[in-house]
Order: C-alpha cells, then structure tokens, then sequence
C-alpha cells in the first residue's frame, strides 16, 4: 500500500463473500462503501451475519473471496496492523486484560503502532464522569466488571487511540438507557469533531437508537447486504 493514512475516500468493500466448511455463505458477495462523514446502521435477523460483516471489515476474519480498500488502496496482510489502528472492531463482549482498568486503558500506548500517542488521563475521567462513572473506577480489577462495564471500558480504550473508523457491534446492549444515551453521545461527538474524517458503523437490534445514530442504513439477511435510504421498519 502506497500510503496508508485515515482520511481520503474511506473504506470500501468489494465482492466480499464467506463460506463456513459446510459451504453455507456467511457473507456472499458484499458491496459498500464507508466514506468520512457516514454514520451507518447496520440491522438484519439474528444470524444474518452482522458480526461477521463487522470482523470483515476489520481484516479480523479470512474471506473467501474480495477486496479490502482503504482510501483507494488495496488492504494486504502486510497493512493489517497499521490498518486495524485507522479501522476499530468493538465486539459486544469485548476482552479486557487482567488487571485494572486504567492499565487496560493505558495498554495499547505500549505498541510500536501507536506511536507517538499517550494516554490522557483527564480526557478518559471527563468521559467517565459523562458517563457516571466516579475516578475510582480506573482501579477497579476488570474482572469485577459488569458486561456493561465491560464495554465501557472497551469503548473508552478505542476512542482514545483516535481512530478514522469505529465498526460498534451492539455497544451499549447491556448498559441502561441513560448510560446507552451517554455513550451515543460521546460517539456523534468524536465522529462530529472530524466530519471529514471520521466515521462509523453501529449494529444495534434497537431501531429507534439506529434513527438516532446514523444517516445511512445497510440491512444485513443471509449474508447479503441492502442499503436504504431509512430504516426499512420506518418506511411508510
């Protein structure tokens, strides 16, 4: 790749296709495109392949066929690292390491790829208090968290590392409504403060948070995908 950095034209997927060993298609043949300013939604039937399409996005899982691009410039296996600090997965149940929050939190500033970043405590503790959450709460062992917390943490750990595209995998499922309220919040805002630059991709079952946070919708059923102006369910 020529040059790998987090504006340009964004992320593209072409003819993306995934096949479990029984030969059903997990993904099959997927277009789209995720351009800096796009807050899409994406929402389909449990096992329409949301989670997949998110992990293949990220260059996380092997597909069996199509592309990766990232502003205009084919992804490789060589990219990967520097490309998965521009593209972010958050799994539902995200993995924490041992220890404790702040070290969770400060973790990531430890790799080569991320160089040149660090961690700010006062902006991680503005965000928690956003959320309700006292400073205590960075000495807390991760293995005391909530699922809820759990993704807080998560979230908090890849909104730090400022990067160009959040691929949200049911985010806030097992936080409460004001909490859920909050961390949307949080989200427009760092997506807001670099329209040009930044996007993101929100899989949620909760159609009235989708209306909320995105502008474009992608609907996910047996592996393909469907882009529509408005939610489909909102449709007159």
């Amino acid at each position: 790749m020529k040059e790998l950095k987090g504006g340009g034209s964004g992320l593209e997927a072409r003819g993306l296709s995934r096949q479990t060993t029984a030969g059903k298609w997990l993904l099959h043949d997927v277009f789209l495109a995720l351009r800096p300013g796009d807050r899409a939604a994406v929402n389909g039937p449990s096992g329409s392949g949301k989670t997949v399409l998110l992990r293949a996005l990220a260059g996380l899982d092997p597909v069996v066929s199509g592309q990766l691009l990232w502003n205009g410039n084919l992804v490789s296996g060589n990219d990967m690292s520097c490309y998965r600090s521009y593209v972010i997965y958050l799994h539902q149940r995200p993995m924490l390491h041992e220890g404790t929050v702040e070290e969770n939190l400060v973790r990531p500033f430890t790799l080569s790829v991320h160089q040149g970043k660090s961690f700010d405590r006062v902006r991680v503790l503005k965000w928690l208090e956003r959320i309700g959450k006292s400073p205590d709460f960075l000495e807390l062992s991760t293995t005391k968290l909530s699922g809820g917390e759990s993704q807080l943490v998560a979230l908090l750990r890849a909104l730090q590392l400022e990067p160009t595209v959040l691929l949200l995998d049911e985010p806030t499922a097992a936080l409460d409504e004001k909490s859920s309220m909050a961390i949307e919040k949080i989200v427009n805002e760092w997506q807001a403060s670099e329209m040009t630059r930044r996007s993101y991709v929100w899989v949620s079952h909760d159609m009235v948070q989708l209306g909320r946070v995105a502008n474009k919708y992608w609907f996910l059923d047996q592996g393909s995908v469907r882009e529509h102006a408005d939610l489909p369910e909102r449709k007159s």
